[in-house]
């Protein structure tokens, strides 16, 4: 409930690091949830949340609030399965 009330709380934070950090890894799954980013896009974002906020806000149309607060909930589902290299799987 804290990181809905402050989506850049510690945990957040250091979820997000992980994320920046496998960003070829995770950038599927952020095109997933939002389908009208385009690979620009993600190349631009690199990992960055304060730039991935601002291009979900641009290509929907929507408050940056409402961009935070998709992002937070994106964030909170990921997962280790997210982290795993295509080649490491099976």
């Amino acid at each position: 409930m804290l990181s809905i009330l402050n989506p850049l709380s510690k945990d957040t934070l250091m979820n997000w690091d992980r994320i920046e950090g496998n960003w070829k890894q995770v950038s599927g799954k952020a095109k997933e949830q939002w389908g009208k980013l385009t690979d620009d896009d993600i190349d631009v974002v690199a990992g960055r949340r304060d730039q991935l906020a601002g291009k979900i806000q641009e290509r929907y149309g929507i408050a940056k609030e409402d961009a935070e607060k998709q992002l937070a909930e994106w964030q909170r589902k990921a997962s280790d399965s997210w982290f795993v290299a295509k080649s490491d799987k099976g």
